[in-house]
């Protein structure tokens, strides 16, 4: 069938939900929006950082350190005034992953670790919904459609390629994985037209099968995927399961460490030991228990040398993610120093099974 005025109502009528404002959820969100999609939801807690610039399209310098969401969601409103943008300035996890991806007809996970991308698979098998994956790794990318039936009436996911998490001395070291800017842009933008194509029924989806590109050599190859026998007993098999299973997952050049033992390891060195807080300088609440140093993610590289006095070095940010890219670029600059990153950060202070909570609202 062609596109025509029945493609575009249905695009009009459908919602999609993107997972991760990066480099590959940037591109997505402009097509996406520009081919008339009725209703986009965009869902990151990250804040904008100059190393970002070279692939995510959306944002410019003035935007350092503004919530990604937050411009993304602003760009389009301003390109595109007649479609329902949902900005959700939190990052995916067990408590709100349920209720976020209820809401949408189609998900693409455009995130950036492993951790996310388990979880937002377990969740879209959980509520079938469709899912429109993309990954990226130096000069190669990924794309296919999880939970939609192939013409055999099977549905893939992701756990069928890869049934359980990798270890983290699995992970590449992360500060060894970059990539050109234009790769994330060309997945990203294939992610969209798989949305659109699922959306409208238009030609092949890539349900069943994976398409790999590499830009080196400017070659597409398309591989079959098999049913993993094992892969649903990967998956939990509900809604609370889900959401009671830890997720986490870190790169191994990421040390962590818990609340408990990093106050333990202040209070025994406390001369040589500081606690840094990467949000940005308005995130609340803040830590009142013990003293720490405000360096924001987006300008830590610059204030380096306010480390020079200790030895170890506690960041800490909203949820873990932002003090892990804090605690990498700290090692790069400084690999003689002790960095950790503390697990699940504010909010995993400030959570309600945590009965020594050491953050309040100040």
């Amino acid at each position: 069938m062609g596109f025509g005025n029945e493609g575009q109502q249905k695009l009009n009528s459908a919602s999609v939900l993107v997972i991760g404002a990066g480099g590959l959820g940037c591109p997505a969100l402009l097509y996406l929006a520009a081919a008339g999609v009725g209703k986009i939801g965009v869902v990151d807690g990250d804040v904008v950082d100059i190393s970002n610039l070279n692939r995510q399209v959306l944002y410019g310098e003035s935007d350092v350190g503004k919530s990604k969401v937050g411009v993304a969601v602003e760009r389009i409103r301003q390109k595109y005034y007649n479609i329902a943008v949902e900005g959700y300035e939190q990052f995916i996890d067990n408590s709100n992953a349920i209720a976020l991806i209820s809401k949408y007809d189609v998900v693409l996970d455009c995130c950036d670790n492993f951790s996310t991308r388990y979880l937002v698979n377990d969740a879209c098998v959980l509520l079938n919904k469709p899912l429109v994956y993309g990954a990226i790794y130096q000069y190669e990318g990924q794309v296919s459609v999880f939970n939609v039936q192939d013409l055999n009436g099977i549905a893939h996911n992701y756990r069928d390629l890869f049934p359980d998490p990798p270890d983290a001395g699995q992970i590449p070291n992360c500060n060894d994985t970059g990539v050109l800017g234009v790769l994330p842009g060309i997945i990203g933008t294939l992610q969209a037209t798989e949305a659109i194509k699922l959306i409208v029924g238009l030609g092949n989806i890539l349900c069943g099968k994976m398409l790999y590109y590499n830009l080196l050599d400017q070659r597409f190859n398309e591989l079959a995927i098999d049913k993993n026998p094992v892969s649903d007993q990967k998956i939990p098999a509900s809604q609370i399961e889900f959401q009671d299973r830890d997720y986490r997952i870190t790169c191994a050049a990421v040390k962590n460490i818990d609340w408990d033992k990093a106050l333990e390891m202040f209070f025994l060195n406390p001369e040589l030991t500081a606690f840094v807080d990467v949000r940005e300088k308005d995130e609340l609440p803040k830590i009142e228990a013990v003293p720490c140093l405000a360096l924001p993610l987006s300008s830590i590289a610059q204030q380096i040398n306010c480390l020079l006095p200790y030895e170890n070095v506690l960041v800490f940010c909203k949820s873990g993610l932002r003090s892990d890219k804090a605690v990498m670029q700290l090692q790069q600059a400084d690999p003689f120093r002790k960095y950790y990153s503390i697990l699940g950060g504010i909010m995993n202070n400030l959570s309600p099974n945590n009965n020594k909570p050491y953050a309040k609202e100040v």
